[in-house]
């Protein structure tokens, strides 16, 4: 016989023994039946339909998978065999266990019920271990036991935290990690945050920043259906005076902040003030806090909010006495914004301030104050307020390491005007620039001086970053002056240059180190002179220096830093009163720049007596007023270098 027969007919007889019901003892001491004979392969005799064995008292409290174990010996042995039991025993032992197992039944059905949810995986393993078990517990006595691998499917209660992946530069979100953000392509500023689990109360409490305002001033839309309807520009415009419109900001710190707002600050506008930390935000506030005050029209009283999340009520205090201000101001420190709103809706104010955006939150949001949704709820609260009532509201906004503004990008969507307020920590100058307003242009920069009474305005700024030197200096040479501006505003730059052969750097590869300049660009210029000009600068260490920290950003100062550079290598000084504007072209030719106009007018007005620019702009600078100064058109280095380097 072979093997698979073999496996065949024992299969078989597995089948047949556990049909019957038949249990069987190992102890050859009691009465027996013989099912197997001498050898495990031959003929059985198969009891009758009614014949049941009892349990073997060898098997009680043992475990099922012990049971099991013994059950496998039927057909691995050959005298195993089996009490005998009378028909009338295994009548009672029926008509016993049919009550039993209908109340299981019972206990079973009612357990499916009262799961709440339940995969459809282990449901179906749940119900043939079921029905594997109860067969089983008919063959033991009727006891039904699980085994331990079952386990419950029915979910807890509270829901599951949901994981998302935040960018922190613009505010993407996404299910999943990924490496470079798909919105801004920005690599690294995926962050894992966990959502909070929200219970019904929690639901029930939690308000966004639109309701908040909304409870605080009411709907902004109007409330009757037959008012909500297109209107015509023309409607708009009707009686609206543009002149009369923003709010005036006297004075001349007052009038250099209007500038850059565009004429003013806009009733029921959002602006945002940001940057560094001790760069001076709050002491500007304040001011403009003081300005708009004092500048309201038919001497009413106007009365400004100025709210602090940061600091006490004491501290301000202090700060306004140092500043010598004495206005109509109330100061409040709160960080919660719905009471913040509420306090504002009774005090009606002229202006409002909030220092800052990432200490106030909203009490419904489970989220800290700073966080992401924070700041958006929060913002959209103030924004909506802002529209509502037609007060302008001041934010300020804390920057993050890269220098932008803390918080979500949405931020920056949200608000109206983003002021940055920048400057080096070692100059007392602070420059005021719009990086977005809805109600003026971009192009405008504010020029401040931070004294002992707070921020002041330079009423001369393109100066300030020009030094004083003696006339006919043999020492400072490789010194030229360009022309650079920053929105609409001009500024003098002072380049610096040194030439040093040998080099006194021992690795040939750094032969240039640059301070303010592109050190592409620093190097492009280098190379235009070795090859167009002829100046053998090879073995020469080159150094560039902007005066002031500026950075330069356009191509207009190109020529100033060749000029300074033939200056320090030919040590020649160039003559006081002589500024270089253009750019300069890998042939050596010189090129035009934007607004040349008003970059040569600024030079004439503070006295300069000579202005090298392009032989391009000499037509166009005919016809403006330049008094006694002198422009000299160049085609290229060679005749910037013969003009000015070389006397007869």
């Amino acid at each position: 016989m072979t093997l698979f027969r073999r496996l065949n007919f024992i299969h078989h007889q597995r089948h047949h023994l556990f049909k019957h019901r038949c249990i069987f003892s190992s102890s050859p001491s009691s009465s027996q039946y013989r099912y197997l004979g001498s050898s495990p392969f031959s003929s059985a005799t198969i009891p009758s339909l009614q014949q049941q064995q009892p349990d073997d008292p060898a098997h009680s409290g043992t475990s099922p998978r012990s049971r099991w174990s013994s059950y496998g010996d039927i057909v691995d042995g050959h005298t195993k065999i089996a009490p005998a039991i009378s028909d009338h025993e295994l009548e009672e032992r029926d008509e016993e266990k049919q009550p039993k197992d209908e109340e299981e039944e019972d206990e079973d059905d009612d357990e499916d019920e009262e799961e709440e949810v339940e995969e459809p995986r282990y449901a179906v393993t749940k119900q043939r271990e079921r029905s594997r078990v109860k067969t089983s517990s008919s063959i033991h006595g009727g006891e039904d036991v699980l085994p331990e691998r079952i386990i419950s499917t029915k979910r807890s209660s509270g829901a599951k935290a949901k994981k998302q992946w935040l960018c922190s530069n613009c505010g993407y979100t996404t299910g999943k990690w990924w490496g470079i953000c798909p919105s801004c392509e920005l690599s690294g500023t995926m962050k894992e945050f966990h959502e909070a689990k929200v219970t019904d109360s929690d639901k029930s409490r939690a308000k966004s920043g639109l309701a908040v305002s909304e409870d605080a001033v009411g709907l902004w839309l109007p409330q009757n259906a037959a008012e909500l309807r297109p209107i015509k520009l023309e409607e708009v415009n009707k009686g609206f005076s543009h002149q009369h419109w923003r709010i005036p900001l006297p004075g001349t710190f007052g009038t250099e902040v209007s500038t850059v707002l565009g004429g003013g600050l806009v009733p029921g506008s959002l602006t945002l003030v940001s940057g560094d930390p001790g760069i001076g935000k709050s002491t500007l506030l304040l001011q403009m806090a003081a300005t708009i005050a004092k500048g309201h029209s038919e001497g009413k009283k106007s009365r400004v909010l100025y709210v602090s999340g940061e600091e006490s009520l004491e501290q301000i205090g202090n700060r306004a006495e140092r500043l010598g201000i004495k206005s109509d101001i109330y100061l409040y420190s709160s960080t919660d914004v719905e009471d913040i709103l509420k306090k504002a809706q009774l005090l009606s104010p002229r202006a409002m301030v909030v220092d800052s955006i990432q200490t106030v939150y909203l009490k419904g949001l489970l989220a800290s104050a700073g966080g992401i949704l924070q700041v958006k709820e929060c913002t959209a609260a103030l924004m909506r307020f802002a529209k509502t009532t037609n007060i302008p509201i001041l934010l300020v906004g804390h920057v993050n390491k890269s220098g932008d503004v803390a918080g979500p990008r949405m931020l920056e969507h949200i608000v109206d005007v983003v002021l940055y307020l920048e400057g080096e920590k070692c100059s007392s100058y602070r420059m005021l620039r719009a990086v977005k307003n809805r109600f003026g242009s971009t192009d405008e920069l504010g020029v401040f001086e931070m004294v002992q009474l707070g921020l002041k305005a330079v009423p001369n700024a393109s100066e300030i970053f020009i030094t004083e030197q003696p006339t006919e200096s043999e020492v400072l040479t490789g010194t030229a002056v360009t022309v650079l501006m920053d929105g609409s505003r001009t500024f003098l730059i002072e380049i610096q240059a040194l030439c040093v052969c040998p080099s006194p750097i021992p690795t040939s590869s750094v032969d240039l180190q640059v301070n303010g300049i592109p050190p592409k660009r620093a190097t492009m210029i280098k190379c235009v002179l070795i090859k167009q000009a002829g100046l053998k600068l090879q073995e020469n260490a080159v150094f560039l220096n902007v005066v002031g920290g500026w950075k330069l950003a356009e191509t207009a100062a190109d020529l100033a830093v060749a000029a300074a550079i033939c200056s320090s290598f030919m040590e020649f000084p160039i003559p006081k009163g002589v500024a270089f504007i253009g750019e300069v072209g890998l042939g050596g030719e010189l090129r035009m720049v934007p607004r040349i106009e008003k970059r040569v007018n600024t030079v004439a007005k503070l006295g300069y007596r000579t202005c090298v620019v392009p032989k391009q702009a000499v037509k166009v600078l005919e016809t403006e007023g330049l008094g006694n100064m002198t422009v000299i058109g160049c085609n290229n280095l060679k005749e910037v270098i013969d003009a000015i380097f070389i006397t007869e």
